[in-house]
């Protein structure tokens, strides 16, 4: 096997989450669109690379449904969304970006000190990515957190689909792809739910002119 496909594989792993520590520091939603956009191409990416030095072709037909759907398809619909719904910057955060950061920071610690266990327990012979498990697991931690802290729904949709693309890329690491049947009924989920998530936030943006959530928590009492 070339010895350069793992290190790619590393190197487009460390830019994927770059990605997510961009989502986190901007306020443009047109910006997280566009990283999210980036992300899944080197999703894509990194899953070539795996079929190329792995020999997983299994895994071609995620590296197409990467491409398609979340490389282009949710990207395009979440851009008209956003010029649909008039709102193009994240203005109020329920955490400051500094304070952000600096939890992001953590957050890849703490998936350092998970995976470790993890990665150790593998023989050398098997392991095919396991380096790219401290990475897969930070995108999930700061994925969920970027949901948790962003009041816009549009950034939290963003948030539920980074934590989508660090489950993929765990099942990258750990066992060089998921059975077909799994990941085509994961992309195929988180594709309807991109869809209807829009549809809901458009409809809530035309009734309450907001897609602010802390305002809509205040709008049922």
């Amino acid at each position: 096997m070339d010895q350069t496909v793992p290190y790619l594989i590393d190197l487009l792993a460390a830019a994927i989450l770059v990605t997510t520590f961009l989502i986190v520091s901007s306020r443009s939603l047109i910006f997280y669109v566009r990283l999210f956009s980036l992300q899944s191409i080197m999703l894509g990416a990194v899953a070539l690379l795996v079929v190329i030095g792995y020999g997983e072709t299994h895994i071609l037909v995620s590296v197409v449904l990467t491409l398609l759907v979340k490389a282009v398809g949710i990207p395009i619909v979440l851009s008209r969304l956003i010029d649909r719904i008039k709102v193009p910057k994240e203005i109020d955060f329920s955490v400051n970006t500094t304070i952000s950061l600096l939890v992001c920071g953590f957050l890849v610690i703490l998936a350092n000190s998970v995976a470790e266990p993890i990665i150790s327990s593998r023989p050398v012979s098997t392991a095919m990515v396991t380096k790219v498990l401290p990475i897969s697991i930070s995108v999930m931690l700061i994925g969920l957190f970027i949901m948790t802290s962003r009041r816009k729904a549009v950034t939290q949709i963003i948030g539920l689909l980074t934590m989508e693309n660090g489950v993929f890329l765990s099942g990258l690491s750990i066992t060089s792809g998921m059975p077909m049947i799994v990941e085509l009924g994961i992309f195929f989920d988180i594709l309807v739910a991109a869809l209807i998530l829009g549809v809901f936030v458009f409809r809530i943006n035309r009734t309450f002119e907001t897609v602010d959530s802390d305002t809509l928590r205040r709008l049922r009492h």
